[in-house]
């Protein structure tokens, strides 16, 4: 009782994952009325393509062991040679046949799903044991729809056997009187008619049970909310730790921002809610912006270029759109290249001034 709360809590669709999981265990949608089918389709095959040839390479052993059963003794060499023929006569003739069977009857199983090699239904599990998890099963839901579904096609392949051989019910009152070389042809066909019938019928039956154990295993598959959030975290990861991950990204970006401000050759403020660092040398082709910022982090930058005696120029409109138009380690555009000039033509002669003054 204690599982069905579990279940009524399932309502979400199985995931994907769910379903790889599941069919990589060996547990995937299967119908036995449609391997049963494909049994009963080899059979159909083997009366009508080999029971001639059978029955032929099968007949002179038999022949032989009736027309003279009077003089063999069964303790006689004759007698072992004889069974001796019949049986690899019966080898010979049934090798073929026996192996299409075999080959039709995995069939059955290969064209509901794909070959899995796994070894999970072979593990031990209590529940395979347990005397009352046996009784639960027998008196389950699931083995009441497996027993109505037997007594269903019993009555229904009685019914088609019944209407095929029931106008022929003469022909089989008279059957015993007929010379047995014409007993096996009249067998024959009536047992191909048969089996077209009853085949016929089981196709449709396998098909609605096909699709009854998908929508069933489909249904058993289902997850519950819970179940959907923890894959997804286990898929997609936990929202806090990629949260937290990307704020040490961002931690450490800053840092590694901030140690290249003293390198820069100017920081452009506008004069405290923004703060671009630009670095310009010799043979670069355009300033290259190394930090940038607003309001606090920008009063950071402003700071440390101060520390390092990296001239400050406060210019709004020109801070403002560097920060809009440029990340980090790229080059000024060219749009901004003539402003940008100036101020680092400005800081140019700043710093010649100082050396002039420190060498007098």
């Amino acid at each position: 009782m204690a599982d069905q709360p579990e279940q009524h809590e399932k309502t979400e669709d199985p995931t994907q994952k769910r379903l790889n999981e599941a069919i990589e265990k060996g547990d995937v949608p299967k119908s036995q009325e449609v391997t049963s089918w494909f049994v009963l389709l080899s059979g159909a095959l083997l009366i009508g393509l080999f029971s001639t040839g059978l029955a032929r390479d099968l007949a002179y052993p038999l022949k032989v062991l009736l027309e003279q059963a009077h003089a063999i003794s069964p303790a006689g060499r004759d007698f072992g040679q004889i069974m001796n023929e019949i049986v690899l006569a019966a080898a010979a003739a049934l090798g073929l046949p026996v192996i299409l069977m075999i080959v039709v009857a995995v069939s059955g199983n290969l064209v509901q799903h794909r070959l899995i090699l796994t070894t999970e239904p072979l593990k031990p599990k209590l529940e395979k044991v347990s005397p009352i998890a046996g009784l639960k099963r027998l008196f389950s839901g699931q083995s009441l729809v497996n027993f109505a579904k037997s007594l269903a096609k019993f009555a229904i392949v009685s019914a088609v056997i019944f209407l095929v051989v029931w106008p022929k019910r003469d022909q089989l009152d008279t059957l015993v009187l007929i010379e047995p070389g014409l007993q096996l042809p009249f067998t024959r066909t009536l047992a191909i008619q048969v089996f077209i019938a009853v085949l016929s019928v089981l196709a449709v039956v396998a098909a609605l049970d096909y699709a009854y154990q998908r929508h069933t295993w489909w249904k058993k598959q289902r997850m519950t909310l819970k179940e959907v959030k923890d894959e997804m975290k286990q898929t997609d990861g936990d929202p806090h730790v990629k949260a937290r991950i990307r704020q040490i990204r961002v931690e450490r970006a800053r840092k590694r921002m901030m140690a290249a401000v003293p390198e820069a050759t100017v920081v452009i403020t506008n004069p405290t809610h923004f703060a671009v660092a630009l670095k310009y040398e010799n043979g670069m082709a355009a300033p290259v912006c190394v930090a940038k910022g607003i309001d606090t982090v920008a009063l950071r930058i402003r700071a440390l270029a101060e520390d390092n005696d990296v001239p400050v120029i406060e210019n709004p409109p020109l801070a403002r759109a560097l920060h809009a138009g440029v990340d980090l380690d790229e080059q000024v555009p060219p749009e901004h290249y003539k402003a940008v000039a100036q101020v680092i033509g400005y800081v140019m002669q700043l710093k010649q001034r100082q050396g002039w003054r420190t060498a007098h």
